[in-house]
């Protein structure tokens, strides 16, 4: 049988119609079915799991990356800039170095012309009828080394042998002195000693002994005089440039 649709475009319809899928209903029906709070707890726990999974991987990764590129940087400032170090080291050795000998030349320098400086004092302080006969030192000569004195080495231990220091002796590192001479005239010897404490090198003039002695058949005032040596203040030295002509 031969059948003709006089209706164009009505079985196309009908053909087009089929089954709807509404979500909605499909999740009621969903909640419906599920009612055991367990399963739900369980789920919602994967869920959560998987988020900080994620999350944790994703923060790692970027720290990870952060750090790498840290580490990049200080590996190439590091070796950039160990060779300005190491320049640094040996220049700070050097200056060390020539800061040591300089204290070293310093204390050398600075003990060399205390005699010259005493005896110039003692001949300028030194008055009519009054003559000396001696001058020496009465402390002890320093041993240590001019290392030692201008600090940058350590002195040697004392011996087990060494006596202590009496109470009320000089320091070794002071330097004492004794004048001895010979005068007619007392009050010369009084000028003699005040001019002695008046010098800015010279400290604790004290006269030990005054005698009367005979000399050429003459009577005259034998002395001595026990003083130390300082250092002066700076504003009293007076320095001059020393030249030498090179031929």
């Amino acid at each position: 049988m031969i059948e003709i649709n006089l209706l164009p475009g009505a079985r196309k319809k009908a053909r087009s119609r089929g089954p709807s899928v509404n979500l909605g209903e499909t999740f009621k029906d969903l909640a419906s079915r599920v009612r055991d709070p367990w399963l739900l707890g369980a789920v919602a726990g994967v869920v959560l799991g998987i988020l900080s999974i994620v999350g944790m991987w994703t923060y790692q990764s970027r720290r990870e990356k952060s750090l790498t590129e840290r580490e990049q940087k200080a590996v190439q400032d590091s070796t950039r800039y160990s060779a300005v170090i190491l320049e640094r080291s040996k220049a700070e050795a050097q200056r060390d170095s020539v800061q040591r000998q300089i204290a070293v030349i310093s204390a050398i320098d600075g003990t060399r012309l205390v005699w010259p400086h005493v005896l110039d004092e003692i001949s300028r302080a030194l008055p009519p009828y009054v003559w000396l006969r001696s001058v020496t030192q009465t402390s002890a000569v320093s041993n240590d080394s001019p290392e030692v004195q201008a600090g940058v080495a350590k002195a040697a231990p004392k011996k087990p042998g060494d006596k202590p220091r009496p109470a009320g002796a000089p320091d070794d590192n002071v330097l004492t002195m004794q004048v001895v001479g010979n005068t007619v005239d007392i009050q010369a010897l009084t000028r003699f000693w005040k001019a002695l404490e008046a010098s800015p090198f010279l400290q604790n003039v004290t006269l030990v002994r005054s005698d009367v002695v005979m000399q050429q058949g003459k009577e005259t005032t034998e002395f001595r005089l026990d003083m130390q040596y300082q250092k002066p203040d700076a504003s009293v030295l007076r320095t001059v440039p020393f030249t030498v002509s090179v031929r």
